[in-house]
């Protein structure tokens, strides 16, 4: 059946509630490639308790309840899940995340759906409060191939496109040959992350790296590249993923400076500047 889109806008999902460890914390900063070397002060920041910051990027894989498993049980989108497409990820946080949190608080809601043609485009926020308040909200676009021609609206045209001059820098960041299989231990078990037969069934020659695993690993390059590690002054994050990294890849973060954010895009080193992610930004605090 064609998308109901204002059925699906006016879907209630349950809150839900989590938290995390500092265990949680420094797992996911060792699968985004923390840690190397493992004596520099810096990546024991990311690594040991003692001082521990959190990269904003945690909030994609924090324990926080309510998620996009029920999105197929949403009324009025019906789709075939074997054609669904993680398009792009944004996160925006609100204050500092803490290395720690017991009681957390979520709400997902569909933010829209718009009408790609070909495919639809499923936006679904969840905001994230403690105690204090508001922490984080993290947004992620999903293509859902195969349902457009609804009737929607378009939606906004692709954002965050580099300026017409050459990088203001690039930042290297090696993986290492195990990559996916650690990060697969934040919560993501998809088989296309670990299997070599599964792998091939989609297409791929060897096991590919999670897209949030490059989304985590190149907001690190910029933070420890260009912010001198302060986590603290990352706000948020939006990108889309334009394409694949397999493991042991090194990844070439190329970064534009604006006055209140910083533009980037990553490319595979030995596939001759593949892009990995594009149309991306960092917002800083002000």
């Amino acid at each position: 059946m064609p998308i109901d889109r204002e059925k699906a806008l006016a879907h209630q999902f349950p809150a839900g509630e989590g938290g995390y460890e500092r265990d949680d914390v420094i797992l996911y900063h060792l699968g985004i490639g923390a840690g190397n070397p493992p004596t520099d002060p810096n990546e024991l920041e990311y690594t040991y308790e003692k001082g521990l910051k959190v990269l904003p990027t945690f909030a994609v894989v924090a324990s926080v309840g309510s998620g996009g498993g029920g999105l197929g049980k949403v009324p009025g989108l019906e789709f075939n899940p074997a054609l669904l497409l993680h398009g792009e990820q944004a996160v925006e946080v609100h204050r500092p995340l803490p290395p720690e949190a017991s009681k957390l608080r979520s709400q997902m809601r569909i933010q829209d759906i718009y009408d790609k043609g070909k495919a639809a485009l499923a936006v679904l926020e969840n905001s994230v409060s403690d105690a204090e308040g508001p922490l984080w909200t993290t947004r992620m676009s999903l293509f859902l191939r195969g349902e457009g021609g609804f009737g929607g609206p378009a939606g906004p045209a692709v954002g965050n496109e580099p300026p017409d001059r050459a990088p203001d820098g690039v930042l290297e960041t090696p993986t290492l040959p195990q990559q996916a299989l650690i990060y697969r231990l934040c919560g993501d078990k998809n088989p296309l992350h670990a299997d070599p037969a599964f792998a091939e069934r989609g297409g791929f020659d060897r096991p590919i790296i999670h897209g949030l695993c490059s989304y985590g690993l190149t907001c690190k390059a910029v933070c420890d590249g260009v912010l001198g590690g302060q986590v603290q002054r990352i706000r948020g994050y939006e990108a889309r993923f334009r394409g694949v990294a397999f493991p042991g890849e090194t990844y070439l973060t190329e970064y534009w400076q604006e006055d209140d954010s910083i533009l980037l895009q990553a490319r595979s080193k030995e596939r001759d500047g593949a892009i990995i992610i594009s149309n991306a930004r960092i917002t800083l605090a002000t």
